[in-house]
């Protein structure tokens, strides 16, 4: 909306302002009579055609289909003597097919009074272009022509529908300046237009002195608040006016409703169903989404479900809060149930499905529904953009992200800097910090996101030089970092063994960017001691931080025990964890290790009764690789593969071949009551060797082989898998749990430090 932005507002001789484009004449699409065409027209029947009538012409504008045949009935409007109809000039105003065509006849208009320009101004600010309204306002105030109080309520909302908060101000000013300032449709059109441009507390502020505030004003101010996410203030203004002894109507209520949803407030939610049952009111289907919605997003999905069961029918909002609830609270079966059931869909329903698996441990589903989306023909919108991009990274494969970027571009998102941030993010996490970089390098702008997430690709593949090096760069081309860009930072670090470094970069976020560090960056501090086996320093960090060791900070010790062999504090780590978290699976494994490693087989027994009984199990292993765009996923011993005798029989050749250059089994993490040959077989048959067969076998021979893997890495596979690089001259590319391995000729990119 080029023309907005060059208004001038100030005030010039004979009571004209001054805009761009200077002259109305600007919008007006033609220059000659609006009948005449060089071109011969279809013609559009008329009952009388050489005198119709008023009515005739009437009925016949409403049905008008086109701009060539509504241009028709004007003429004819002209050559009768009906032209000077001011029903059926405001007809021709309000229904015109196009909106340039409508100013054009307004333009010829030679003094339209208030019952003329204040309809078109009201058409013009509900229109899909509400700027335009601000151009007829110009020609009425240049020409000196009279503007009714009735008019200021659509030039404030043309205003606040384009965020013009100088268009805005110019008009509340000639408000002022008319008398019209204490008029409460005027002032409540004047909190709108500052709600709508942002400005809460000139909103507030007008709002405060009406002396009249009948339930719209309450109802646009308390939507304000809801709409700018200050949640608490819209329940207070709620209470004030309830004080005030105004009764809520249901549109007031759905947007309290709303907040407490998006607040997590359910408390207050009831209260508020409370009061429509006290006050017997209405529950119609509007009233009754706000409600499933509410008790959805705060996860009382109970009640959402009884109140979903009550409507008739269910209408698309309703299903879809339905399925966010359920999918934002890990019962993706339900939120499916939902979705199956649903008679019409649209791309937000869609969106909130594919969202709810994308966010979830199930990458493959979100994709899958996907390209259902791609079959049906309907084109994504950013929101569904970003929760494929997310799926696909969570899954890690790699030629699906090249297709989900090739997709992107053709459809028009690659110039959008959130999806060339999740991009980055995308192609570091399926292994291609290349590819990742490349993004980035094409960006034409950049914020924190796209510079942190680039620092995380660098941390996460190991290239901690990289990452301090673009931290730096970072700071250079003046983006302040946040407390995200820290945390990978200080991952780098920790990951690289870096401590020294590590240390200063902490110390400058709190001294130099004033940044109050939280549990996760503690959390990194920790880890970073622990890895360097500094574990008396990490002691001090959980000791003196301000804060209250949470389960991140609990847990990195553990971690940093039970690599470095100091079992008395990782004992002692793990069951602090466990008073915080005490069905903590990971914990409880720790424990069952250390009483393994010292041979107390019955409190192995009775950790490992506990954990039946309360039906905790150890997570489970998991290795995925991709070819010819299948994914194949392999558990400990798994012999479900369709090709497993094939893998098996590889298997038994690659330990031969890696026994020739000094391979050994190692069997100290196997920590179960097995004799040592049937611990070995364990080891051997972990899910990432067996992927790794299966690779070898199908795979091309120069390709590279990826290999996604949902835990730490054991030490044992990581001996393997670099060997098989140096052995067999294959580039291997592991992803496990915190970090990427790149095996080549023998050496890993973590330099054996993880």
């Amino acid at each position: 909306m080029q023309h907005l932005s060059g208004w001038k507002s100030e005030h010039k001789p004979h009571n004209q302002l001054t805009f761009a484009p200077a002259s109305f004449s600007a919008f007006i699409p033609i220059s000659r009579p609006f009948y005449m065409s060089a071109v011969p027209q279809p013609t559009v029947s008329l009952p009388s055609p050489n005198l119709p009538t008023s009515k005739t012409l009437l009925e016949t504008l409403s049905s008008s289909p086109s701009l060539i045949h509504f241009k028709q009935i004007h003429a004819q409007i002209l050559r009768s003597n009906h032209s000077q109809s001011h029903s059926l000039i405001l007809k021709l105003l309000l229904s015109s097919p196009s909106l340039p065509y409508s100013l054009s006849i307004f333009s010829h208009l030679p003094h339209p009074p208030p019952s003329l320009s204040t309809p078109f101004l009201r058409h013009l600010s509900r229109s899909s272009k509400p700027e335009l309204a601000f151009v007829v306002y110009q020609r009425l105030r240049n020409e000196g022509m009279r503007i009714d109080r009735f008019a200021f309520p659509p030039l404030l909302k043309a205003a606040a529908r384009v965020g013009g908060l100088a268009e805005g101000r110019e008009i509340h000013g000639f408000g002022f300046k008319s008398g019209f300032d204490s008029d409460p449709f005027v002032q409540t059109g004047l909190i709108g237009m500052y709600l709508g441009c942002g400005r809460l507390l000139e909103a507030r502020l007008l709002f405060d002195k009406m002396s009249y505030r009948d339930i719209v004003a309450w109802s646009i101010m308390i939507d304000g608040y809801c709409q700018s996410g200050l949640f608490d203030d819209a329940l207070e203004l709620f209470e004030e006016m309830k004080r005030d002894n105004i009764e809520a109507d249901k549109f007031i209520l759905s947007s309290i409703l709303s907040a407490c949803g998006r607040a997590g407030n359910l408390d207050y939610g009831r209260v508020v169903h409370d009061y429509v049952i006290r006050k017997n009111l209405v529950v119609d289907a509007h009233l009754r989404t706000a409600l499933v919605t509410m008790y959805a997003s705060c996860g009382c999905m109970d009640v959402a479900q009884q109140l979903f069961d009550q409507m008739t029918p269910k209408n698309l909002v309703v299903s879809t809060a339905l399925i966010s609830g359920y999918s934002r609270h890990g019962q993706l079966e339900d939120a499916r149930l939902i979705f199956d059931q649903m008679v019409e869909r649209d791309l937000v329903s869609w969106s909130a499905m594919i969202a709810g698996y994308a966010e979830s441990d199930q990458p493959q589903e979100a994709l899958r529904l996907f390209n259902e989306l791609h079959v049906l023909g309907i084109r994504p919108d950013q929101v569904t953009m970003l929760s494929v991009i997310s799926a696909c990274a969570h899954l890690g494969v790699l030629d699906k992200a090249k297709w989900i970027h090739v997709y992107a571009d053709k459809n028009g998102f690659g110039g959008t800097l959130p999806i060339n941030n999740a991009l980055i993010d995308m192609y570091a996490k399926c292994g291609s910090l290349e590819r990742a970089r490349g993004v980035f390098e094409k960006m034409t702008r950049r914020n924190v996101i796209s510079w942190t997430s680039m620092i995380n690709a660098f941390a996460i593949h190991g290239d901690a030089n990289n990452a301090l090096s673009f931290f730096h760069k970072m700071k250079e081309a003046h983006i302040e970092p946040n407390g995200v860009t820290f945390v990978g930072v200080l991952y780098a670090c920790s990951h690289a063994g870096l401590v020294d470094e590590g240390r200063k970069i902490f110390a400058s976020m709190i001294n130099e960017h004033k940044i109050t560090p939280k549990h996760e960056h503690y959390g990194c501090m920790v880890d970073l001691y622990g890895r360097a086996n500094l574990l008396r320093e990490a002691i001090e960090i959980v000791e003196t931080m301000p804060l209250a060791p949470n389960v991140v900070i609990w847990g990195s010790l553990m971690a940093a025990c039970q690599v470095h062999g100091e079992t008395e504090l990782g004992e002692f780590a793990a069951k602090r964890l466990l008073e915080l978290e005490p069905e903590h699976d990971g914990a409880l494994v720790l424990l069952s290790n250390i009483y393994a490693k010292e041979r107390k087989w019955q409190d192995v027994g009775k950790l490992r009764q506990l954990m039946k009984e309360r039906g905790i199990s150890k997570e489970k292993g998991c290795s995925r690789i991709e070819l010819n765009n299948e994914v194949h996923e392999f558990l400990v011993a798994d012999r479900n593969h369709k090709q497993a005798e094939e893998i098996y029989q590889k298997l038994d050749e690659v330990v031969s071949q890696l026994k020739l250059v000094g391979y050994a089994p190692n069997t100290h993490t196997v920590l179960v009551d097995l004799e040592e040959e049937d611990k070995k077989e364990v080891v051997l048959w972990h899910g990432e060797k067996l992927a790794l067969c299966y690779g070898l076998i199908n795979g091309g021979k120069d390709s590279c082989i990826r290999i996604i893997k949902n835990l730490r890495v054991c030490e044992d596979c990581h001996t393997f898998i670099k060997l098989v690089s140096k052995v067999y001259g294959r580039e291997i590319v592991v992803r496990d749990r915190t970090r990427f391995h790149h095996c080549r000729d023998g050496v890993c990119s973590c330099k054996d430090y993880w």
